[in-house]
């Protein structure tokens, strides 16, 4: 990084604390600016001028600003910032400070910027997750309610037309507990509403963005529907900046470990990286436990939208990833933690589909 000033950003929603080191004098020069004063100040700065700040809340539009005004901006991993252990001071001058010596060292490791289109995919996928997850919520309230009022629905089949009329149906004594269950069933209603128009967003922009042939070729996969293929192509976006072993990695599904000598340790995973796309494989890794020894109508109707070698690849993964189910039960294994490494296993397959349409999309652009 000789030869460069280094500058680091902590920003917030309407501060920024900027610190840049002159590589030529040594100087540490210090400011607190306003958020669409950062690219004006960088430029008085002596150049040429290399910048990072914090992946967090504020997105990347300030990643993206600069390097439309022709400055070097890395957005660093949070996970993989350095820390000493016996430091407990911590401002937002410091933080700056801390980010640009990080920076002059080469110690930053940076995030991918998502273009203004794979970012508004990336809020579409979140926003179905959120709808999903508050559905969910309003069941588990309605049930709760049964429940404490002794009611049971006598049937195994929930949250079908049948059980909707039964739900209907039900009456309580006070009109207090009579007004809240229709407020909890209205909530019901109004989620399934947004989760259904979600949807629909989710399947229009996946029949026709740049990632359509990756998620045809994802929802080959047992697990993976349209929604979840979009949310991993949305969220991993570049397939071919991993390998089949360190895909699991950026994922965070692998374990943690505290080694020394000849004593060696490992932990819970260690959930660094996209959580919203480990989570995504996690709920997709379930489905492989259940029996599987022919593709059914969903996967016959997948398999024709992709090319022979992808679906043969594919059919490959599932009989592998339900074989893994069943050698972990055969063996006992806790289910949550099989299931994990199963999801592990299954980010590597997902990359084994997607990795190869990405290189020959990018050697055909060529």
């Amino acid at each position: 990084m000789s030869g460069r000033t280094s500058v680091g950003l902590d920003v917030h929603a309407r501060s920024v604390a900027a610190c840049a080191l002159d590589a030529g004098t040594g100087e540490i020069i210090r400011q607190t600016l306003a958020p669409d004063e950062v690219a004006g100040w960088l430029e008085g700065l002596p150049g040429p001028v290399a910048v990072t700040y914090e992946a967090g809340p504020t997105g990347f539009w300030l990643a993206r600003t600069l390097a439309g005004a022709g400055i070097d901006c890395q957005v660093a991993a949070p996970s993989r910032l350095l820390h000493a252990p016996g430091d407990r001071v911590k401002t937002d001058k410091r933080d700056a400070l801390s980010l640009a010596r990080m920076l002059r060292l080469g110690e930053i490791v940076p995030v991918r910027v998502p273009t203004p289109e794979q970012e508004a995919m990336r809020d579409l996928s979140r926003a179905r997750a959120v709808a999903v997850r508050d559905l969910t919520h309003a069941r588990q309230r309605i049930n709760a309610m049964l429940l404490r009022q002794g009611l049971l629905y006598p049937k195994d089949s929930h949250w079908t037309r049948e059980h909707a009329a039964w739900l209907a149906r039900q009456r309580f004594a006070e009109p207090a507990a009579q007004a809240v269950f229709e407020s909890l069933l209205e909530t019901e209603a109004m989620a399934v509403q947004q989760r259904r128009h979600l949807d629909r967003l989710v399947a229009a922009a996946a029949a026709d963005c740049e990632y359509t042939p990756v998620i045809n070729a994802l929802a080959c996969l047992r697990g993976i529907d349209t929604a979840t293929a979009f949310g991993l192509a949305a969220e991993i976006g570049d397939f071919t900046r991993f390998t089949g072993s360190t895909i699991g990695s950026y994922l965070g599904l692998v374990p943690s470990e505290n080694s020394s000598g000849q004593t060696r340790h490992q932990g819970p995973i260690t959930k660094a990286g996209n959580t919203h796309a480990r989570w995504l494989l996690v709920e997709a890794a379930w489905h492989h436990r259940k029996p599987y020894r022919s593709p059914g109508a969903r996967l016959l109707k997948r398999f024709g939208l992709v090319d022979p070698a992808t679906r043969a690849r594919a059919q490959e993964g599932n009989q592998r990833l339900h074989h893994r189910w069943e050698a972990f039960d055969a063996r006992n294994k806790a289910s949550t933690k099989a299931n994990t490494a199963v999801a592990r296993e299954l980010a590597g397959w997902c990359w084994s589909l997607a990795a190869p349409l990405q290189r020959g999309a990018a050697m055909n652009a060529a």
